[in-house]
């Protein structure tokens, strides 16, 4: 499956993620640690939304090219 991203562009919403799930993993298990795993399971699905719209606008302009 190809990425909808170059490598060398990173969504600042795949950053946050990574900063929730790093936070948490300094916490101990508890329903702090879970709501911060569950937050960055949220961002990088958007994420993931984000990157498909890009993609989609792209081949649109292409296409109107």
């Amino acid at each position: 499956m190809a990425h909808a991203q170059n490598s060398t562009e990173t969504s600042a919403w795949l950053l946050q993620a990574k900063d929730f799930l790093h936070e948490a993993r300094r916490l101990k298990p508890g329903p702090k640690r879970n709501e911060l795993r569950e937050t960055a399971q949220v961002l990088r699905e958007i994420a993931k939304l984000e990157a498909a719209a890009s993609s989609a606008r792209k081949r649109d302009r292409r296409r109107a090219s």
